[in-house]
């Protein structure tokens, strides 16, 4: 199998308890089946505290039920984990294990990279200086089954390297580029399937006051929210390479293209309008691509809202 990930990927690492905001904080962590029947093999104290917080969630999977101010219970006082320590990390749960990261497959390729949600991976790719670039190398792992149409995946391919080149055209200002790279999404999605942008009149700021709210810091951003012009820094383009990466070719599952530009354009508009931080595009983050509630939501309303409409986000990046 061919692994793709971010040239910056191998250089990142878990500042454990010195992190700003813990992962093992907020978020509701599943049990996965492989690491529960691990746990059945346990005996003492260890087994006697994951059995006692093993509950079942409203979708009816296994999760831990969290402490007091949103803990996870294994979580200690110095904010390291119980669990690790005693039995070592290759034996917690499998989202504790991979996070931050992320994987997509298509077949015979694994892409891989670290999310926003991770305050350090965060500071890492707000803070790069060269275009967001990227490695390949070979593994044993064996390619992954799928249903994806081959023709698809290698024109969408060639298109994501086209829409990198887009967004990384320094000699264009930013809001510029984000522009073209909408246009270039419009017909892109016209060789895939029909598009039709609904007309739900929700208020742009109103998009991101999720329902499922992590971290109240997140609503405090978004109720001091204001609209100003795009800067034309390297950070937007760094925020929007991100989303290019993370989820443009996933059209190949929903052939829905223009929905992933708009992602990228919209994440400019995010640090644009809440804080232009790092910590601000890692609180949108951790409140919206790690809950399954939140994301489903904002996708329904990329194409559903008129606010997030092509023509309405061209005007909001060219004031």
């Amino acid at each position: 199998m061919i692994l793709k990930t971010p040239s910056f990927y191998k250089d990142f690492k878990c500042i454990a308890s010195k992190c700003p905001d813990s992962c093992c904080q907020g978020w509701e962590v599943d049990a996965d089946c492989e690491s529960l029947e691990y746990y059945k093999t346990l005996t003492g104290d260890i087994k006697e505290r994951i059995d006692s917080v093993l509950d079942n969630d409203e979708f009816g999977n296994t999760i831990f039920k969290l402490a007091d101010k949103k803990r996870c219970p294994f979580l200690n006082s110095e904010n390291l984990c119980d669990m690790h320590i005693a039995i070592g990390g290759e034996h917690t749960p499998y989202t504790c294990r991979m996070f931050p990261r992320f994987i997509n497959d298509f077949g015979g390729t694994r892409e891989m990279g670290i999310s926003f949600s991770c305050p350090v991976a965060s500071d890492m790719m707000f803070d790069l200086k060269e275009p967001m670039s990227f490695v390949s190398e070979i593994n044993n792992l064996p390619p992954q089954l799928n249903e994806i149409d081959a023709q698809t995946y290698f024109y969408l391919l060639k298109a994501r390297d086209k829409a990198f080149s887009i967004v990384q055209d320094r000699v264009i200002p930013i809001n510029q580029r984000l522009i073209n790279l909408l246009d270039f999404g419009v017909e892109i999605q016209k060789d895939l399937e029909e598009y039709t942008e609904g007309d739900d009149d929700i208020d742009f700021f109103d998009v991101f006051k999720n329902p499922e709210l992590i971290n109240p810091q997140w609503l405090e951003r978004v109720e001091q929210g204001r609209a100003k012009p795009v800067s034309n820094k390297i950070f937007n383009e760094n925020i929007a390479s991100y989303f290019i990466f993370r989820y443009f070719l996933t059209a190949v599952n929903d052939y829905d293209v223009l929905s992933k530009i708009k992602m990228a354009v919209v994440g400019v508009l995010i640090v644009t309008y809440f804080g232009e931080d790092s910590w601000t595009i890692h609180l949108w983050s951790k409140e919206t691509e790690h809950s399954q509630y939140n994301m489903d939501r904002y996708k329904k309303l990329l194409k559903s809202a008129k606010c997030l409409s092509v023509d309405n986000l061209k005007k909001r990046i060219s004031q």
